[in-house]
């Protein structure tokens, strides 16, 4: 398989811990199988077996043309090795690094497509797509690929974890990390399929009325970061299983800028006030991937340039954790 803007899993990616070598001193890192999808494709699965592909997508041009701070470009590097360490609770199940897509110069669109392709791929093989960014561009590709593997009849929602809307119009500068949920309502709209897209954290001194409104003219619906306190607990989690049970398929993007500074310091755009992530945030997140309906998830905005004691690095590890532990043992 020949592949554009394809780095194929490097081999120190993975190290760590090493207690033993019987099932019950495993790590990820010890039982991760890397495969360079230009010489080989992915495992085939048994029958009852499920598999996982780790994909990195190393970009923050649109970070760049979004003015924000780059270097975020570093992020899946910075994941993998938070990840190592992790221990294995799970058997009969395959974990897989499929290696990294890259943004090359600005070529931010040529990047986005191979994405695409790549998502699609791992998706034909049976694995879920797990994909660590990067910058919030992620998520062009990323549902462009799930959206070419379902087809133009499936009704796939979008839930995205996030401060901001992300529904700017691209300007001269082309698309941005801010312009990807835009261009997704656009490409839907010309295939005359529906735009259900959920944002969930939205920070109102994040977003310009603009950005309201053309989240109103979209039918998006979103749910304010002042909603995540436990006396709404009841609301936040109908809202979410309300919105699930109109669709197929969901596709799940977490932009690491969602949460509060101190648990989340190493993002373009750090909030004072953003989300916690406590029992709460977790109830909500787990009820996605609890749905039996996630057909991709992504991490993005993860910049180790600005990032302290790993702080946000170890935060997105956790998510990949339970990711990778509600889709194994459901």
């Amino acid at each position: 398989m020949t592949l554009v803007c394809y780095q194929p899993p490097a081999t120190d990616g993975w190290q760590g811990r090493v207690d033993g070598q019987e099932p019950g001193l495993l790590r990820w890192h010890q039982v991760i199988q890397p495969v360079n999808l230009e010489r080989r494709p992915l495992p085939a699965l048994a029958s009852g077996q499920k598999g996982i592909a780790f994909l990195g997508f190393a970009s923050d041009e649109g970070v760049r043309r979004n003015k924000g701070r780059t270097g975020a470009v570093e992020g899946p590097v910075a994941l993998r090795k938070a990840c190592s360490n992790f221990p294995v609770h799970f058997s009969g199940h395959v974990l897989a690094d499929a290696g990294t897509i890259a943004c090359e110069g600005h070529q931010l669109e040529m990047a986005q497509d191979a994405l695409a392709a790549t998502v699609n791929h791992i998706l034909e093989a049976g694995y879920m797509p797990v994909l660590f960014g990067g910058g919030h561009e992620i998520t062009y590709g990323h549902e462009k690929g799930i959206r070419q593997f379902f087809g133009e009849q499936a009704q796939t929602g979008i839930i995205n974890f996030d401060a901001h809307f992300d529904l700017r119009e691209p300007d001269e500068h082309g698309a941005s990390s801010g312009t990807g949920f835009w261009q997704i309502a656009q490409d839907r709209q010309a295939a005359k399929m529906p735009f259900h897209y959920l944002a969930l954290g939205i920070q109102q001194h994040s977003n310009t009325p603009k950005l309201f409104e053309t989240a109103e003219q979209f039918g998006a619906d979103h749910l304010p970061a002042s909603l995540f306190q436990q006396k709404y607990h009841d609301q936040l989690i109908g809202a979410i299983q309300a919105f699930i049970q109109r669709t197929d398929h969901i596709y799940l993007t977490t932009c690491l800028d969602v949460f509060a500074a101190p648990h989340a310091p190493g993002v373009s755009a750090t909030a004072y006030n953003g989300l916690v992530p406590d029992a709460l945030f977790l109830d909500c997140f787990r009820t996605v991937l609890r749905s039996g309906k996630l057909a991709g998830t992504d991490i993005a905005e993860l910049n180790p340039s600005l990032d302290q004691d790993q702080r946000t690095a170890k935060l997105a590890a956790s998510l990949v954790f339970e990711i990778v532990m509600n889709y194994f043992t459901r």
